[in-house]
């Protein structure tokens, strides 16, 4: 099944193309004004790599006319006078820089890696996203009136071929009954004194980044805790206030306590209505006697329910402690489709393994499991529903087929698009390149 153009992000194109002495530059493609270099090619192939994408047949061909196709996209832009805000280019470019940050990418790595200076790094991926992003405007005004009618999409799914139908995952509703088990005064006591430690071990000298790299339990810690440059509304309010109350680069915070547990927090810079810091993360321990408290209040709400003293939507309201599910029977969200059927891959492997031997109306037994905010809580689970895998159809997966159908008239029309604009561009081709089988007649 063909899909719609999806114009390729190169962000390496031009950056690292001066930083490779070995590789000898030309230009292998031009449409109208806009020139295709080889490095252009390499370096898009080699980023696809790193990102796992397999190879199939020649795939620079592939990028190649990729790339042909997005220069005849810009060339059209630039006739139609449309423009990239460059706060646009600029707080996307922010967004990419930052989560180089977040994978350990540091300002001196880049520099050592690409054999440039910072400033010139941001300068050339500036320019390269400035063309991405005026050539997905142009692609968008293409596409603007393009929409689908209900008898399209009959015809569409009438005339494929029933091998070419996707088959839809094997789905599951589920709704759950959360205990978040209190930690001790002691448990926390302890961990605020671990924290205090930590603390002045820094004031006395030692690097954050290195202690937290040992003791935060943040997946940031990969990273000396540092969570590049965050807007506020994405951090939990408390940890928010003092993150945005330190001064100075460097500035440590007093221990702060969040939804997630308690924290450090560094203060590495401010940029506008952005923070960046670094935090070392740790929660309290629970003891047995709190486990074993939680489990036997749940065995008990199970059992009440079992027995039909309470139904399970009451036993959710009036005895769940999550906040987002109580009021609706307990039901689980999916975050991916903000419905409540997940693909069961979607599933944490926790609650995989409490539904996988289930019926549905039959009720879990407790269970250890980790909330969004990356403490352990416990719970019971109740299989609401089930599908089985199946071939998508008209009736049970409307939306999934028409959405198929429009994807198919937009990757035409767009075709149409570049057929007639080949028509009318100056294109020129390099021999290393016309031995390609391309998709489109270029040099007609």
């Amino acid at each position: 099944m063909k899909k719609i153009i999806v114009l390729l992000v190169i962000l390496f194109a031009g950056v690292v193309a001066n930083s490779q002495p070995f590789m000898i530059d030309q230009i292998v493609g031009i449409v109208g004004n806009k020139h295709i270099k080889q490095s252009d090619v390499e370096m898009a192939y080699i980023d696809a790599r790193m990102h796992g994408v397999p190879v199939r047949g020649d795939m620079k061909c592939g990028m190649f006319e990729e790339l042909l196709t997005q220069k005849l996209l810009i060339n059209q832009a630039e006739v139609d006078s449309l423009t990239v805000e460059a706060s646009q280019v600029e707080q996307e470019l922010n967004r990419r820089f930052d989560s180089f940050t977040q994978m350990g990418y540091t300002q001196e790595m880049l520099e050592s890696q690409l054999n440039k200076s910072f400033f010139d790094i941001r300068d050339d991926f500036r320019i390269n996203l400035h063309e991405q992003m005026l050539a997905g405007m142009m692609q968008q005004e293409i596409l603007k009136d393009v929409k689908i009618t209900p008898s399209e999409v009959r015809s569409f799914y009438n005339r494929i071929h029933r091998d070419s139908i996707p088959l839809i995952n094997g789905q599951a509703q589920v709704a759950h009954i959360v205990i978040n088990p209190p930690y001790s005064d002691e448990a926390i006591s302890e961990v605020r004194q671990e924290l205090l430690d930590l603390r002045r071990r820094i004031v006395d000298g030692s690097r954050f980044a290195s202690l937290a790299a040992i003791y935060s339990e943040c997946t940031s810690g990969a990273q000396g805790g540092d969570l590049g440059f965050q807007n506020r509304g994405d951090l939990d309010p408390e940890f928010a206030r003092v993150a945005w109350s330190l001064r100075e680069p460097g500035d440590i915070s007093r221990i702060v306590e969040s939804k997630n547990g308690f924290h450090i927090i560094q203060l590495v810079a401010k940029r506008g209505d952005q923070v960046q810091v670094r935090h070392i993360l740790m929660t309290p321990k629970l003891n047995p006697e709190d486990i074993a408290t939680a489990t036997s209040r749940l065995d008990s709400i199970v059992q009440l329910i079992r027995t039909e003293q309470i139904n399970w939507n009451s036993a959710a309201l009036f005895n769940s402690d999550d906040e987002r599910t109580r009021f609706n029977g307990g039901m689980m969200i999916n975050p991916y489709s903000h419905g409540t059927f997940f693909e069961m891959t979607q599933l944490d492997r926790l609650d995989f393994d409490a539904i996988e031997n289930l019926s549905i109306g039959e009720i879990s037994q407790p269970y250890r499991s980790i909330n969004e905010h990356n403490r352990p809580v416990y719970k019971v689970v109740k299989l609401i529903n089930r599908t089985d895998p199946r071939r998508a159809n008209l009736r049970d997966d409307y939306s999934f087929i028409a959405n198929m159908a429009l994807n198919e008239k937009m990757y035409n029309v767009i075709r149409e698009w570049v057929d007639e604009k080949i028509e009318t561009s100056y294109i020129y081709i390099d021999e290393s390149f016309r031995r390609c089988g391309l998709d489109y007649n270029w040099l007609r």
